[in-house]
């Protein structure tokens, strides 16, 4: 009569015992001790069924990262919006099927970032909360000028005491005739407006996940510091803008004889450049009284351009900041950059130089304003910003101008 085994064993698990047994013995057609056997048996079954866990457990967590992603391949057939197509998702599904059935890692090891379907959708790109952001110049006249904030109206007026007075040497006895009586005039300037209107989808304020109205008002802020700044160089004045120093009329004669609201030019010497004798000519036109806080306005290439200029002992004007956050310096004198200032060209006025504090006058009503507007143009929000400023020029004589030119 046969006896019954105690346990059947499938053919893959009995080929793995046999391997076992073998392993375990030195001799394996002695005879084997049956209690011994079947602990030997278990011991490797258990080590058997470790490993296979193991592979398991590492299978199952690509097939969760791989679900996880949107608009990936389904791993159990189809595919989601915008994936890879059937036959691509089935291939993909076929490799994870073989490598836990057999434990085949071939195709598995074919797997690579460069195509989406054999891997790629698993790479998820790692997105920035920050941004890059363009950087601009920005005018050092609101810093160098004198400021002054309106409270009640959008006119700046200020009395101008721009004449001397009269006094006359005589003797003991002699008659004393009256003198005439010193002019005064008015300077008035206008606060002219500016604005700046940007539509923005609501959808796109609720779901962008930058900070965007924030973001939206930086960069407004940023556009009206740049465009004050050019206009208090070249803006035309009356009616809509501030009045640049470059826009009053200029003449050669000194400050004695020269018409109030005029600004006096020193010839370049060149027709075509700077000469070192020129700037030096340029800063003793500006009389002692106003040279004390006096500063050059520039823009960088006029600058390169200067800053290879020797006087006459072959020893250089232009003096390099040593200090960090320390202006350079031009024959003793703070260099300032503005890149409103023109190149240096025949008839131009590449150079200025002058006390603008005491020159130079820029007024504010209210800042800039911020309005949000979610009503007037469906579905979008509109950003209105606008702002009150203007500048001009209050004393003549405390700016000079240096002219590309031979007279």
């Amino acid at each position: 009569m046969r006896t019954k085994p105690i346990f059947t064993m499938a053919p893959n698990m009995e080929r793995f015992s046999r391997r076992a047994m073998n392993s375990r013995f030195a001799r394996p057609d002695a005879p084997v001790d049956g209690q011994e056997a079947v602990e030997t048996l278990m011991d490797a079954f258990g080590e058997f069924k470790d490993a296979h866990d193991s592979r398991l457990a590492a299978m199952q967590t690509q097939l969760d990262r791989v679900e996880t992603v949107q608009n990936r391949p389904n791993l159990f057939g189809g595919t989601s919006t915008g994936g890879s197509s059937p036959r691509q998702a089935t291939e993909l599904n076929k490799a994870f099927r073989q490598f836990a059935r057999t434990g085949d890692e071939s195709r598995l090891n074919a797997m690579t970032t460069q195509s989406d379907p054999d891997g790629g959708y698993l790479i998820i790109p790692e997105r920035s909360r920050e941004m890059t952001t363009k950087l601009w110049d920005l005018s050092p006249m609101r810093r160098l000028a004198r400021v002054i904030t309106l409270t009640s109206s959008g006119t700046f007026e200020e009395p101008i005491d721009k004449d001397d007075a009269e006094a006359t040497w005589c003797g003991e006895t002699e008659d004393r005739s009256e003198d005439a009586t010193p002019q005064l005039g008015l300077l008035t300037i206008g606060a002219k407006e500016s604005y700046a209107l940007v539509p923005i989808s609501q959808k796109l304020l609720d779901d962008a996940d930058i900070d965007l109205w924030s973001w939206m008002v930086e960069k407004l802020t940023g556009k009206f510091a740049r465009q004050e700044g050019t206009a208090f160089i070249t803006g035309v004045g009356d009616p809509s803008q501030p009045s640049g120093i470059l826009t009053y009329p200029t003449a050669t004669t000194g400050d004695n004889t020269r018409a109030w609201g005029t600004i006096q030019y020193v010839p370049g010497g060149s027709a075509t450049t700077i000469t070192s004798d020129a700037l030096i000519d340029l800063v003793y036109s500006l009389r002692a009284p106003y040279r004390t806080g006096a500063a050059w306005l520039m823009n960088s290439d006029s600058a390169r351009i200067i800053s290879k200029l020797k006087d006459g002992s072959g020893d250089y004007l232009w003096r390099q900041s040593l200090a960090s956050g320390q202006p350079d310096a031009l024959c003793g004198f703070p260099v300032e950059y503005s890149e409103d200032m023109p190149a240096i060209a025949g008839d131009a006025f590449p150079i200025a130089f002058g006390n603008w504090r005491l020159g130079y006058t820029i007024i504010d009503r209210l800042g800039i304003r911020f309005l949000r507007d979610p009503y007037s143009k469906k579905p979008y929000v509109l950003v209105y910003a606008y702002r009150r400023v203007g500048g001009g020029v209050n004393n003549s004589e405390a700016i000079k101008l240096l002219k590309i030119s031979t007279s």
